[in-house]
């Protein structure tokens, strides 16, 4: 294989001349960065900085004998975007955030959306006591076990040779 079939733009499967007469250089090498960047991530079967490759949010579950707590990071988001609901043995946090930038004097406005949802099997609770914080943009939800849970418990020794 020679070092040229190794470059996009010399096997003839793109042509760089498309974005030459650019009148911006910068936005021209802005378009050639992310197709270069798409054509990288593509070849690994990976969506390059999607929500889904990443996904958001960060979510950590800890469980002990007593409890489970289910903690999630959300920065930017109020305790008003988020819904948490406990059905049938799911946790579901979901959330979505609008917002809308205009700045009439520069003609510039911007809109972003971003909706989440991630389920989580959590077993043997006691509804009536789940308890929710919210603060820093950290959410903790906490799962106290049903007192038959936590004797289902049961420690195992590791015996050595």
């Amino acid at each position: 294989m020679a070092l040229r079939d190794l470059i996009p733009w010399n096997n003839g499967s793109r042509d760089l001349s498309l974005h030459r007469n650019e009148p911006n250089p910068f936005l021209a090498l802005h378009r050639e960065m992310n197709r270069l960047f798409d054509d990288a991530f593509r070849s690994f079967d990976v969506a390059p900085f999607s929500s889904q490759a990443m996904s958001w949010p960060s979510v950590e579950v800890d469980e002990t004998e007593k409890e489970v707590k289910v903690i999630a990071e959300l920065p930017g988001l109020q305790e008003k975007d988020i819904n948490i609901e406990l059905r049938d043995g799911l946790l579901t946090i979901s959330g979505e955030k609008k917002s809308e930038t205009e700045d009439k004097e520069r003609r510039f406005s911007e809109r972003y959306y971003g909706r989440f949802e991630r389920s989580i099997p959590i077993d043997d609770v006691d509804q009536d006591k789940v308890g929710a914080s919210f603060k820093d943009g950290v959410l903790t939800v906490t799962l106290p076990k049903l007192p038959a849970a936590q004797q289902k418990v049961k420690r195992i020794a590791i015996n050595g040779k």
